[in-house]
């Protein structure tokens, strides 16, 4: 069959306005008025080549049985309509794109009939066994893997030259002071970041929770994977100002029990079936 689209079949994109906005978002994460040139050619080509997959589609004997309830199309066009602060403004939105309340009704009831034909194609697949889920998890074990975590807190004194309290030295200084009294009385962390920490944990007893290598400033991320449980950091620099951490426990690195995830590779591999189902019963049409 002759290539679906081509400029001419392109053109006629400029005949759905829910597809062209659709599009737009979707490739180009805008309205379809500030797209380019080029922008407005590529999504008219996409949009001409989707409505004719669609018409095959619904053309196809597959799709003589398939009902769409009528509550999921209000359903849908509400939410649609819900992204609008009022009613007004919806319909005045859509009709800048020259779209109605029926045509975009009636253009959700069809993306709703197409998934529907698409569902049923791929409704009966073969069941994933826990020997495939096995397989898949022993082949694809890197994925399984969780790195080494960290439950940390930290207390901050900001560097801020503008406030005499918060010049470098004065930060230093009060910063200097905090670390002591924890070197004499570690387990006062908490309180101690309640009292002076600058940063908003401090209402958590400087709380960072879980972390792990690369969420750190750099200084910070060094020291802190280092340090062993129930440990306090020396004074650490960062570009927003002076640290003191407090490591609480160590998760290690291993792996996620296969019992745990079995049921979430079983249901990625199912929807991968029922894409590569659906793909290849779309491509058979498109042959014809």
């Amino acid at each position: 069959m002759s290539d679906i689209a081509t400029p001419t079949a392109a053109l006629s994109a400029a005949t759905s306005p829910y597809l062209t906005l659709k599009h737009a978002h979707a490739l180009f994460s805008t309205a379809p008025e500030a797209l380019s040139l080029e922008q407005k050619q590529q999504v008219s080509v996409v949009v001409a080549r989707q409505r004719e997959i669609e018409r095959r589609i619904l053309n196809s004997p597959q799709a003589a049985h398939v009902v769409v309830n009528q509550e999921a199309i209000t359903r849908s066009v509400a939410e649609i309509s819900a992204r609008f602060t009022t009613e007004a403004e919806f319909v005045c939105d859509l009709a800048r794109y020259g779209l109605t309340q029926q045509a975009l009704r009636d253009d959700v009831e069809r993306d709703l009939r197409v998934e529907a034909v698409l569902e049923a194609v791929s409704a009966r697949i073969p069941p994933v066994s826990n020997m495939e889920t096995e397989i898949f998890y022993r082949l694809h074990h890197a994925r399984f893997q969780t790195p080494e975590r960290r439950t940390m807190r930290h207390i901050l004194v900001t560097i801020n030259e503008d406030l005499k309290e918060n010049g470098r030295e004065e930060a230093l200084a009060r910063i200097e002071q905090i670390h002591a009294l924890l070197s004499k009385f570690p387990d006062r962390f908490a309180e101690q970041a309640l009292r002076h920490s600058e940063c908003p944990t401090a209402m958590q007893g400087g709380l960072l929770g879980q972390v792990q290598q690369g969420q750190l400033f750099p200084a910070l991320d060094a020291a802190a994977f280092r340090m062993h449980p129930a440990s306090i950091s020396g004074v650490l620099e960062s570009p927003i100002g002076f640290h003191i951490l407090r490591c609480e426990n160590i998760q290690p690195a291993g792996s996620v029990p296969l019992a745990s995830v079995r049921d979430r590779i079983r249901e990625q591999m199912l929807k991968t079936r029922r894409e590569n189902k659906q793909r290849a019963w779309v491509k058979s049409l498109l042959a014809r």
